[in-house]
């Protein structure tokens, strides 16, 4: 007989992500002590393009008497039908009801995605505030890059795991086995690991944060657990490749990136590590394509040899090489024949060379010419470009610079192959000041400011034919920015808008600003409070946590940003950012 969450299939859309049952999926018919289950606030297809989501499952499976199943938020049909039929959230490998596992490990990956936690807890049926919980629910717990500034959503959470899961999920685990049954014991005995930050047991003044918490890192990639049998997806999903990662981290030191010093300090897998990792992946899964993982995989110092030696595998099973997106000065010899030629991806962020040096983007003109020229002659005709509009100092002229930029390339493609096919896919975001970059302090324009200076643009690059021009919706990077430097006052914002309708605000269809404006307005929320400049010797809200980069470094950054000035790569030096390299 047929159990009532597989009779409800047959009224959903896409029912393939709500089955499991993937190739190299783990045994589950022998009971294990501990169960967890990681939750991916976003859909199937997302969630199962997270390589984190992959190592931590691959992990926490080959803990002994552990085992780990995995939950995405469903769309809103499935929704539908658990609540039409009475039935709870449950997990893809054993059906299993959230509520009934001892954890939930939750990945939150982005500021709008807040929403989508309280959707499936609330479809789970467990309470969403922590001290809302006894020990009949499990215990929950959050990572992800949101972690910078977890405020916003601390007090839904038992634990969050700031930093490298790798070592700290593996000694967590064997804790919980231990105490299973008492939270108390278990928090308290977590606590004393790095990255483990417990909000209800964390001292506050002033409502903010106070007892410190030291990030988590794994020291040695080559050492660390990475997942040789991933699962492979029973549906087509965002980015549907296995990939080897090549170094955790990045040189550069774009002052508004906060991937860039979150994941300091650098740390590499050496070429024979991913040359290995390839061929497992490659062996294991089966896939039509392979790709490279990282913040900028052309500054992998041995990406020659692993680009060469990994398409001679990737070649012999007729499996094709996919090269990552690349910073315009990073790796000029990329350009080989040894990869698919989808198109490039470059990322120059802003159109002049004065606001380039103000956020420490450190290309030229000169390095934009040669680049696109030696692309060029490799036979590549699409170009996707990355900016960004609202940046500290900007002006209308670098606005201009953009479009500048964009006809230049062009004419670098029609100097170079005397054609004209060139394809160009302009995208356009939004600065958001991001906690742990030199520009946390900085404001972020208006929503009226950021709507004229797209249209700005807009209108000059309808003047270039071949070129296609996405931008990020403006109200979305206003909320990023709120969320992104609150406090713990913010959940009752998440609350209320949840409340109101608001959950997978990242997908078109179900993302409505008025709702958020709404929640705003009942709370009588002062939203300048999160989105104006900061003083620069401030305590902000996630001053408690040891990033291992120097607040001292970052306003040091912040100043010379000012002033134009640029600081060199990493990858000639240490620049004595505090990150223990």
């Amino acid at each position: 007989m047929k159990s009532k969450y597989e009779e409800i299939l047959l009224n959903v859309r896409k029912p393939a992500r709500y089955i499991g049952g993937e190739y190299n999926l783990p045994d589950f018919s022998v009971p294990k002590k501990v169960s967890f289950c990681l939750c991916f606030p976003d859909l199937y297809e997302v969630g199962m393009s997270n390589l984190g989501l992959q190592i931590l499952y691959s992990i926490l499976n080959g803990v002994k008497e552990v085992s780990c199943e995995r939950c995405f938020a469903p769309w809103k049909d499935y929704a539908q039908q658990l609540r039409e039929n009475n039935l709870p959230l449950a997990s893809l490998e054993t059906v299993k009801p959230l509520k009934d596992f001892d954890c939930l490990g939750f990945s939150i990956q982005y500021e709008l995605g807040y929403t989508s936690l309280l959707y499936m807890l609330d479809l789970a049926g467990i309470p969403f505030r922590a001290k809302d919980r006894g020990n009949e629910f499990p215990l929950l717990i959050a990572g992800g890059p949101c972690t910078a500034n977890p405020e916003p959503y601390a007090d839904f959470f038992d634990l969050i795991l700031i930093g490298d899961g790798e070592e700290f999920i593996e000694a967590f685990a064997e804790i919980v086995k231990k105490h299973k049954g008492d939270k108390l014991k278990i928090l308290k005995e977590a606590v004393k690991l790095n990255g483990a930050y417990v909000p209800s047991l964390a001292k506050t003044e002033n409502g903010i944060t106070v007892t410190p918490v030291k990030k988590a890192v794994v020291k040695d990639l080559n050492l660390s657990k990475y997942p040789l049998k991933p699962l492979v997806a029973n549906t087509e999903i965002v980015h549907d490749r296995p990939v080897v990662e090549l170094f955790r981290g990045c040189y550069a030191g774009c002052r508004f990136c906060q991937a860039c010093f979150f994941y300091r300090p650098i740390r590499l897998r050496n070429e024979e590590t991913v040359v290995k990792t390839a061929e497992a992946l490659i062996k294991s899964t089966g896939a039509e394509e392979i790709g490279f993982s990282s913040l900028s995989s052309g500054d992998y110092p041995y990406i020659s040899g692993a680009i060469n030696k990994v398409f001679k595998l990737a070649s012999a099973k007729n499996v094709k090489l996919q090269l990552p997106s690349l910073r315009l000065d990073s790796y000029l010899e990329c350009f080989s024949d040894n990869h698919r030629k989808s198109g490039l991806t470059f990322a120059p962020e802003a159109g002049t060379q004065r606001l380039r040096n103000v956020i420490n983007k450190n290309i030229t003109d000169s390095d934009i010419e040669n680049t696109f020229s030696q692309a060029f002659t490799k036979g590549y005709k699409s170009v996707k470009l990355y900016f960004m509009i609202g940046l500290p100092t900007e002006t209308d002229e670098d606005i201009e610079g953009i479009a500048k930029t964009v006809r230049n390339i062009k004419d670098i493609f029609f100097k170079t192959t005397g054609g004209k096919a060139l394809s160009i896919n302009v995208s356009v975001a939004v600065f958001v000041p991001k906690p742990i970059t030199p520009f946390q302090w900085e404001e972020q324009i208006s929503i009226a400011e950021m709507k004229r200076r797209r249209q700005l643009l807009g209108g000059l690059l309808r003047q270039i034919r071949g070129v296609h021009f996405g931008w990020h919706e403006e109200s979305e990077s206003f909320l990023e920015a709120v969320f992104a430097r609150g406090g713990r006052e913010l959940s009752y914002l998440v609350e209320k808008a949840y409340a109101l309708g608001s959950y997978l605000d990242s997908w078109t269809e179900l993302y409505n600003f008025s709702v958020w404006e709404k929640a705003i307005g009942e709370l009588n929320i002062n939203t300048s409070l999160y989105t104006a400049r900061k003083d620069i010797n401030a305590r902000l809200p996630w001053d408690y946590i040891d990033f291992s980069v120097a607040k001292e470094y970052l306003k040091n950054e912040y100043e010379k940003s000012l002033k134009g000035e640029t600081t060199k790569s990493c990858k000639g030096g240490c620049l004595l950012c505090g990150a223990e390299c």
